[in-house]
């Protein structure tokens, strides 16, 4: 997150040229310093804004996700080829079961 400076001397010097004493520019400057920074963490509650997302964030789920995807699509590769090698290992199975009960068959007619 993103940290806000507050310049007091200048804040300060300010005061003063407009006719504030040093010991009144100091203490608006603390109350003023105070402020601020209240009203920061009160909108970091409100808003929770130290649960925002950041881009960098982002991005970098996004580089987890496609390394989870390309991980996901090699593994359905790798299934789709051991799904058609057992298709055809049980296809050739069958010719062969059928083709032994034809010759069986023929042979004893």
């Amino acid at each position: 997150m993103t940290t806000i400076t507050f310049d007091t001397h200048e804040f300060v010097k300010k005061l003063k040229d407009v006719g504030f004493s040093e010991q009144q520019a100091e203490v608006i400057t603390d109350l003023q310093k105070t402020t601020v920074s209240n009203t920061l963490a009160q909108a970091r509650h409100d808003y929770q804004l130290d649960d925002l997302a950041t881009k960098r964030d982002l991005r970098e789920m996004e580089l987890r996700l496609e390394s989870r995807i390309k991980d996901t699509e090699l593994k359905i590769v790798e299934t789709k080829a051991d799904l058609v090698r057992w298709v055809v290992g049980v296809g050739l199975l069958q010719i062969t079961i059928i083709a032994g009960l034809l010759l069986k068959i023929a042979g004893t007619i």
